[in-house]
């Protein structure tokens, strides 16, 4: 009883102390808001304020003031339309055809007046925007509705509408959960007296990435994911550690969508987490995507999985997506920045400003500081960096990977001695990110056979027709302004029935099949290495990272027998080739260099996520090259950051 009275008690303080600090911030808006703006509501949605108003004129014309007043206070505003002045559903339709031309291939409208804002999904969102923004300016002053404008996929994703419209039908939900988020944030801040990090996942190992940053106020996760290896014997991070409790989490930060490091997020909302997940909009689509393939092998291979599709709902339902360089304060003593990572569409090196300039993270993910044919390099542009927890995957000094120019070239002479002969080839690889990016480079050469997409390929390529403003800038190019989209290449065939894999696993004549899964653990890539496996005319190219006790990695050793599930072996007479160069990762010079072209020189590295080797290996190197501390701990290790 004593107990529940001191808890009550400290709630009321708490909340007394936001009352003071939001009636401070919102006096000061007051101050600077003409009465005749007639502000019905001033409310928190996350991070941003919004302020809501009935007086139209004021809806239209105060941009110039409400940019003055951020200047002012530091802190987002919003002006939206009073639900008593928006115009009706059906006369905004009216409007929005009228004055869209049709060529915009608007694909769905929808309403959430509980924002007061109306989501339009098109194929040319520019068309819909106008020239410097005329049409969205008009559909706003004639409609009062504050407009939000997505990019339809080329390639119909069922699954991008299925996120999309799950997340306009819980509105409601939404407004009310942001509307709390935004009180938690701006709660007053304490002294950050300490910063700690606690690995709980991929420290001295590959897969399972977990971290827990903590001050006296907040606690966010960054990552949270499966192992993925054949020997994982262990494949959850050390969720049960005494530094972590679910009730305790403040935020999560998603760095991409990859299993090991977003396969275990659904976990924490199926068992009572409610707060939000940051990560970029492409990350949250294509994490869904992974994540409920991982359901279905589950249930394929009748195996207990770790959650339930309830899980994957509760995330997205819950998730805060933020583009490039976007700053937002996700604690009341942590500030949060994605930057490009380089690694998969949407993948994020994450920068957390802690205290007022106190102390600053990075967390760099899985990075690629090099340009590749679909994405640019790892961003470093962030001011400050005390501590860099950085990746190791080739950070050990015999990694040095070919030039990324040599290793293309590698891949296109390889298909083509293959397919010239009137060989097969099988590209087993993973969905995201490589898959896109094996298409991209066939997609530029004048290889005349069809290129077969299985497995979840052709809805991963969806999703990034959906999203080209995260690719780089030379396919932005071909896809916004030269129509050359090479995602849309008509030498693609998307695999999405048994029929269709029949047919293309007994087509005549050459052919390049990109497959997963990548390293031959299962999926369709069995199939067709189980057609294509006695002919010595065809070719199994690897093209990414085979971990250690996989069939990939034995092949890839020389075996030329493997045996499969049902417990058949499989001879292998085709030939076995690999092209280095081709990942998602860094090699020990890249990962170097990434260090060295920060803007200032960190006091601290960490490095994770790789094997325990050559994560002691990496962390000598870097303190020998850089003359910092250096560490490479162990997995359950707290680590004061200050």
């Amino acid at each position: 009883m004593v107990f529940a009275i001191i808890r009550h008690a400290r709630c009321i303080l708490i909340k007394k102390g936001f009352d003071m600090e939001m009636s401070k911030i919102i006096d000061e808006i007051k101050q600077n808001i003409p009465k005749e703006a007639k502000i019905s509501d001033i409310s928190y949605e996350g991070s941003e304020i919004i302020l809501y108003t009935k007086n139209k004129e004021f809806f239209k014309t105060s941009t110039d003031l409400i940019r003055s007043i951020v200047n002012k206070i530091k802190k987002r505003i919003e002006v939206r339309a009073d639900p008593s002045i928006i115009l009706d559903e059906e006369k905004t339709k009216e409007i929005i055809r009228k004055i869209i031309p049709e060529e915009a291939g608007i694909r769905d409208i929808y309403f959430e007046p509980e924002f007061a804002r109306i989501v339009i999904h098109a194929e040319k969102p520019g068309l819909v925007i106008g020239k410097s923004g005329e049409t969205l300016i008009e559909i706003k002053e004639r409609t009062f509705w504050t407009p939000d404008i997505k990019r339809a996929p080329v390639i119909d994703s069922e699954l991008i509408r299925s996120v999309r419209r799950m997340r306009h039908k819980e509105a409601g939900y939404r407004k009310k959960f942001l509307n709390q988020l935004g009180e938690k944030i701006y709660s007053p801040s304490k002294e950050v007296e300490w910063i700690r990090l606690t690995a709980l996942g991929a420290f001295r190992e590959v897969g399972r990435s977990c971290l827990l940053l903590q001050t006296p106020q907040s606690k966010v996760l960054l990552d949270c994911g499966l192992s993925t290896g054949a020997t994982a014997s262990k494949p959850f991070p050390y969720l049960e550690a005494p530094e972590f409790r679910i009730q305790d989490l403040d935020a999560i930060v998603l760095s991409h969508a990859h299993m090991d490091h977003a396969g275990l997020v659904p976990y924490l909302y199926e068992y009572g987490y409610r707060g939000p997940l940051y990560c970029t909009k492409p990350t949250r689509e294509l994490a869904a995507l992974l994540q409920l393939d991982y359901l279905q092998i589950c249930q394929r291979e009748n195996k207990k999985a770790a959650y339930s599709s309830k899980g994957v709902e509760e995330a997205i339902k819950h998730c805060i997506s933020l583009d490039y360089d976007e700053v937002t304060d996700i604690t009341p003593d942590m500030r949060l920045t994605l930057g490009n990572a380089g690694h998969i569409l949407g993948s994020s090196v994450v920068h957390i400003h802690i205290g007022d300039g106190l102390y600053n993270v990075l967390y760099t993910g899985d990075i690629k500081y090099e340009n590749t044919t679909i994405l640019e390099k790892a961003s470093t542009n962030f001011a400050r960096a005390e501590t860099v927890i950085i990746e190791g995957t080739y950070g050990a000094n015999e990694d040095v990977l070919p030039s990324r120019k040599d290793a293309e070239k590698s891949l296109i002479e390889n298909v083509m001695t293959c397919v010239n002969r009137g060989g097969k080839v099988i590209i087993p690889t993973f969905a995201v990110g490589r898959s896109q990016d094996m298409i991209a480079m066939l997609a530029q050469t004048d290889i005349n056979v069809p290129i077969y997409l299985d497995g979840m390929i052709w809805d991963t390529t969806a999703i990034h027709t959906a999203y080209p403003e995260f690719l780089s800038r030379p396919v932005q190019n071909l896809i916004l302004h030269k129509s050359a989209n090479p995602f849309i290449d008509p030498r693609l065939k998307g695999i999405g029935s048994q029929k269709e894999r029949e047919e293309a696993l007994n087509s005549q004549g050459p052919c390049v099949v990109l497959s997963t899964s990548g390293m031959l653990m299962g999926g369709p890539a069995i199939e067709y290495l189980k057609s294509f496996s006695t002919d010595p005319k065809n070719m199994l190219l690897f093209v990414g990272y085979q971990a250690e006790g996989t069939p990939g990695r034995r092949i890839q050793k020389g075996w030329k027998e493997i045996q499969l599930d049902n417990g058949k072996v499989l001879n292998l007479n085709l030939q076995v080739e690999t092209v280095r160069g081709l990942g998602g990762h860094s090699d020990q010079r890249q990962l170097l260099s990434y260090i060295h072209h920060l803007k200032n020189k960190p006091r601290k590295i960490i490095v994770d996520h790789c094997e325990n080797s050559k994560c002691v290996e990496f962390s000598r190197t870097l303190h020998s090259t850089f003359r910092v501390e250096s560490i490479a701990p162990k997995n359950l290790e707290t680590i004061r950051l200050r």
